[in-house]
């Protein structure tokens, strides 16, 4: 019998293509002149992950310049586990033998394939595979999927965090590219640390009650709700090496933030998608098939946490009970106080202006994927919503193009055949 992840809208395709010249419905900005770049699971033919979460990581790509759509290629990353190495053999944990199938960035003029179990995989304009990127041999633990780069710096903010101690470890490199620094958190066990958020002088830690478990392995993902590990939000700050104050908080998990800052009080603000223990346990239970968070959110919804540290208080609340996930701002305003947020539910990418509380909402036929902002003038000092939306509906083979404005759509490119569903994306501009 064929586990459901390899079925029906999340059926690896078979193989890697090249098209050119792909058919636009509407009219395509001439502003966007870069690359759309989507990564997730596409286990090779015959090949059984025993999850969707663990199958080898493949880029779709869609080359956009002067208004035309001029290619659609996908390639698989090309990585130890695609090679067939173990992850755990006899000499250890082999960090490169992994699936790179969660996210990808650009930093420093690298792109990089991610996924949180270990190294991240580079690779070209093309989407070939450069190889593991360990920083020069710098990186000694696995890098997270959702590292943060700060707008104003350049700095690349990230963490690993593993099953065995060190639980965590902070990273940052610089805007060239080199790490400059590697620091452990401590932790009380071996929590699975999906995402996390920085501000202008703080990061912040997400330390939840989701932990590893030895005796899961093989069943999806080796980890389960502990209900006595505490849940807890800490604050360190970015310079120096002081320590983190670590806020309690009510029990919940996030797979993904949205953003945090500092306002005028000097308190820490983080808006996040927010499961209770009750529909995350459930999330978890389905993770093993093809449980898509962002199509499995019943529950969820979008939370906002303040943190007080003259007060050391904390206060949460909810800003939307619509299920949504996969939440996503203006890059250039990440760390830094914002007032648009943009997200997914199925059949509907949602806006939300989270200073007056409205929503905008725009209906999709299928699953719409990550909706990736795209400023109208990268350089300038336009409105926070001044550009467009890129969201990929694989299930109908469409790259689709909102203004971020009203959602109004814009134009959709015709890709040759159907996308899996898969994870992040990003847009590179250039």
């Amino acid at each position: 019998m064929t586990a459901s992840y390899l079925q029906g809208d999340f059926a690896p395709v078979p193989d890697e293509i090249s098209s050119g010249e792909l058919a636009v419905e509407g009219v395509l900005p001439a502003e966007l002149d870069g690359r759309y770049l989507r990564n997730g699971p596409n286990p090779l033919p015959g090949r059984d992950p025993g999850s969707w979460f663990l199958g080898d990581g493949m880029l779709h790509g869609i080359r956009l310049r002067d208004g035309r759509a001029e290619w659609y290629r996908n390639r698989w990353v090309r990585t130890g586990q695609f090679a067939g190495r173990p992850f755990l053999g006899r000499s250890g944990i082999d960090l490169s033998a992994v699936a790179a199938n969660t996210n990808v960035i650009r930093h420093a003029g690298r792109t990089l394939a991610l996924i949180e179990s270990g190294l991240p995989y580079e690779v070209d304009g093309g989407l070939g595979t450069v190889g593991a990127c360990d920083f020069g041999g710098r990186l000694t633990t696995a890098m997270t999927a959702h590292p943060k780069e700060d707008p104003r710096t350049g700095e690349l903010h990230f963490f690993g965090y593993g099953f065995a101690p060190p639980h965590l470890t902070y990273h940052r490199a610089d805007a060239s590219g080199e790490l400059v620094e590697s620091r452990e958190i401590p932790v009380p066990g071996p929590t699975m640390m999906h995402d996390f958020a920085i501000t202008e002088n703080h990061v912040v830690w997400l330390d939840l009650p989701v932990v590893f478990d030895l005796e899961m392995i093989g069943t999806g993902l080796p980890y389960r709700w502990d209900d006595g590990y505490g849940a807890r939000v800490g604050l360190m700050p970015r310079r120096g090496d002081g320590e983190v104050r670590w806020f309690e908080v009510e029990p919940c998990y996030v797979f993904h933030v949205g953003n945090a800052w500092e306002d005028a009080a000097g308190r820490v603000v983080v808006d996040a998608v927010h499961y209770p223990r009750d529909v995350f346990v459930k999330v978890l239970e389905g993770i093993g098939g093809a449980a898509d968070p962002a199509a499995q959110a019943g529950g969820s919804g979008l939370h906002r946490w303040t943190f007080d540290p003259v007060a050391g208080s904390a206060k949460g609340e909810a800003l939307d009970d619509r299920p949504v996930e996969f939440p996503t701002i203006d890059d250039r305003r990440t760390g830094l106080p914002y007032t648009r947020l943009y997200a997914v539910r199925h059949g509907e990418i949602v806006k939300y202006d989270t200073a007056t509380g409205s929503t905008v909402v725009h209906p999709t036929e299928g699953a719409p994927g990550e909706a990736v902002f795209v400023p109208r003038d990268p350089d300038g000092a336009g409105a926070e919503d001044d550009g467009w939306l890129l969201s990929l509906i694989g299930s109908r083979a469409e790259l689709r193009v909102l203004d971020a404005r009203d959602l109004a759509h814009v134009a959709s490119v015709r890709l040759p055949r159907r996308v899996p569903e898969g994870f992040h994306g990003a847009w590179l501009g250039g």
